[in-house]
């Protein structure tokens, strides 16, 4: 399991990004950088030994301009070594040196749920697909913690044929339900939308007290009686924050990806 050694403080640094990016100057930032969705988005990848399967790890909400690659780059490297798989940590846009063209960061004065905003939702699908194409997978497993999660089970109803498998850790299922809630989406408004093929792993920590282990548990109901490959797991004693480094999930990772 992938120890953190670094201090936070390091990974809490702010971005240096312009505001906005054009394509073209995208195109000169590096391969670490790809133009997806209207966004200049940064990414590390770590390759894998196995052809044609890509993993892509997305994180949750941070304040704005943190350093999210400080902190989930070495846990891409250390999901490639243990499954052979290429796996890829994004920066969503307002985070490490990702643009904000068209979207702030998660957490940013006057954004509204963004995590449950559809148009932000199809440009999370358009990322996955072109990074999909850029690595040449005919297969994805998602790994998404906290708002990750929720936007990544929500895209599974929003674009069909992108993810195979989601590894979703501490999300929000049910936000457009919320009372006070407006124009949100959630995956329990399309869940009728989602495959029955795609493998679906729900993680929860005993001791998260943001994302309830109640609501992860109410949503593996739902999509358990609509008959949904889906499995529940506990990672007993973990908190919100990690939650999707802990053993119990990249066990559910492991497996996800070994019974493709």
């Amino acid at each position: 399991m992938f120890k953190k050694s670094l201090l936070i403080s390091i990974f809490l640094g702010l971005s240096l990004s312009a505001a906005t990016i054009t394509k073209e100057q995208c195109s000169t930032k590096g391969e670490n950088f790809i133009f997806a969705g209207g966004e200049c988005i940064e990414y590390k990848a770590y390759e894998g030994d196995t052809d044609e399967a890509l993993t892509i790890i997305v994180h949750g909400t941070w304040d704005e301009g943190t350093n999210t690659l400080g902190r989930y780059a070495p846990f891409a490297e250390s999901v490639a070594f243990q499954t052979d798989v290429t796996t890829v940590a994004v920066a969503l846009p307002g985070y490490s040196n990702s643009s904000t063209n068209n979207f702030p960061a998660l957490s940013h004065e006057g954004a509204n749920n963004l995590s449950a905003n559809k148009a932000y939702i199809e440009f999370l699908s358009e990322l996955v697909a072109s990074l999909k194409e850029k690595f040449e997978a005919s297969s994805v497993t998602y790994v998404g913690h906290s708002a990750g999660c929720s936007m990544g089970s929500t895209l599974l109803g929003i674009k069909q044929d992108v993810v195979n498998n989601l590894l979703c850790a501490g999300g929000n299922f049910f936000a457009s339900q919320e009372k006070g809630a407006k124009d949100l989406i959630s995956v329990v408004d399309v869940l009728d939308n989602v495959s029955k093929d795609v493998k679906i792993a729900l993680v929860y920590g005993t001791e998260d007290k943001i994302s309830k282990p109640k609501v992860t548990k109410d949503f593996y109901k739902i999509a358990k009686d609509k008959g949904f490959n889906v499995k529940l797991i506990e990672a007993k004693g973990a908190p919100h924050l990690d939650l999707d480094m802990t053993d119990a999930s990249v066990n559910a990772i492991i497996e996800l990806i070994e019974e493709e």
